[in-house]
């Protein structure tokens, strides 16, 4: 067994099943592609690499062979590897992912120029009906050429879906991993939320005292931004809402970023999705804001509170999922709270959770349905978000 084979599915079945032809290209983005490719493998895809002459100038076909376990294709020869992989056969390919791709890679694709291996994969794969995704990255004055920008338009015309580069430092460079990863399950992956608007509302509210403090929750925001992908993994017009938290955020979802009660309810007003998740850690209690800074001489300060509405109660949405953190209660105390939550809001699922079980990266969590119904999931918050998707679709 080869060594990539023991990596496949380490991290997720997402892509198990799946037959992906990486297409590399020479731009210098081509030097991430080791790391790409394994982690399309991690999460359980076959990886077939397709290289042009000038990318391995770049990277040495022998680095992707041992990346993906498979012999890397630099010729098409004998074997027609554009029709045994991209061809209209039983066994074809999934997907052909072209990360990096050059401006001259696209442009030759626009107009059906296959004179290298991975311009005639693409060639091939678009008259089969294969999905075909890619990934820019060249020098920004490049990307900014009319024709070039033209060619993109012709191909997404066709279907052809391409990722946003990074754009830094003159250059338009490859994006991370997890978004082209992420981009990859979205499109071959279960799509079982395909054409559904999803809100996801997370991270803490921040409620001003005066100009420099401000009275918060605990909220790290990491399982809304696992939430986001996961939706997003399943197809669905993913918008993120996110407050102060302390995690990275996603550069392929849309976000929103919100500071206090105030600005999410003015957010809220009059938008409607089909699904609504709300892990957010929203102030029950703001202080009324004094103008400056107070005095730090003070010895002693009391602060008066006024009680906020219920967001959650005023959300609209086919399908809502409230949650629900406590402290040091048992599981029928969790239940029975997560139950009030749902009588109230008229929410139909509710994600309960006890503070001191979450830890980074990891929690455990109660699902609880009208009626009483429990389900308990734990595992990374990566896992745990892709199990209460998992409900959802079932519910809806």
């Amino acid at each position: 067994m080869h060594p990539a084979d023991h990596l496949r599915g380490s991290k997720s079945d997402k892509l198990k099943g799946r037959k992906i032809v990486l297409g590399v290209t020479g731009s210098i983005g081509a030097v991430e592609t080791v790391k790409l490719c394994r982690e399309l493998i991690r999460n359980g895809a076959e990886v077939h690499v397709v290289m042009s002459k000038d990318a391995q100038t770049i990277v040495h076909p022998w680095a992707l062979e041992f990346a993906s376990g498979r012999p890397v294709t630099t010729a098409i020869d004998g074997r027609v590897q554009h029709v045994a992989l991209c061809g209209d056969v039983p066994d074809k390919a999934d997907l052909l992912l072209i990360a990096p791709a050059t401006a001259n890679t696209i442009s030759k694709m626009a107009y059906g120029i296959d004179d290298t291996p991975v311009t005639t994969m693409a060639t091939t794969a678009i008259g089969t009906g294969i999905p075909v995704i890619v990934v820019p990255a060249m020098h920004g004055t490049m990307m900014a050429h009319k024709i070039v920008n033209e060619n993109i338009r012709k191909l997404e015309k066709i279907g052809v879906l391409f990722l946003s580069p990074k754009l830094e430092e003159h250059k338009a460079k490859m994006p991370s991993i997890d978004y082209i990863v992420s981009s990859v399950i979205a499109v071959i992956g279960k799509r079982d939320l395909l054409g559904r608007k999803v809100l996801i509302i997370a991270g803490a509210t921040e409620e001003p005292i005066d100009d420099i403090r401000v009275v918060t929750n605990r909220s790290s925001g990491e399982t809304g931004v696992e939430l986001a992908r996961a939706a997003h993994e399943r197809g669905a017009k993913v918008e993120l809402w996110m407050g102060r938290c302390d995690t990275p955020l996603p550069e392929h979802i849309d976000t929103v970023r919100f500071s206090s009660f105030k600005d999410l309810a003015k957010l809220l007003k009059g938008r409607r999705f089909d699904i609504v998740m709300f892990p957010a850690a929203v102030s029950d209690y703001s202080p009324s804001k004094v103008e400056g800074k107070i005095s730090s001489d003070k010895s002693s300060m009391t602060l008066s509170l006024r009680r906020n509405p219920k967001l959650i109660d005023s959300i609209k949405g086919k399908l809502v999922v409230g949650f629900k953190a406590q402290a040091k209660v048992d599981d029928d105390a969790l239940v029975q709270a997560s139950l009030s939550l749902i009588k109230r809001s008229g929410c139909r699922l509710v994600v309960a959770n006890k503070v001191e079980e979450v830890k980074p990266g990891k929690t455990r969590v109660m699902l609880v349905e009208k009626g009483g119904a429990a389900e308990e999931i734990s595992g990374t918050k990566f896992q745990v978000a892709d199990k209460i998707i998992d409900k959802v679709v079932r519910m809806i």
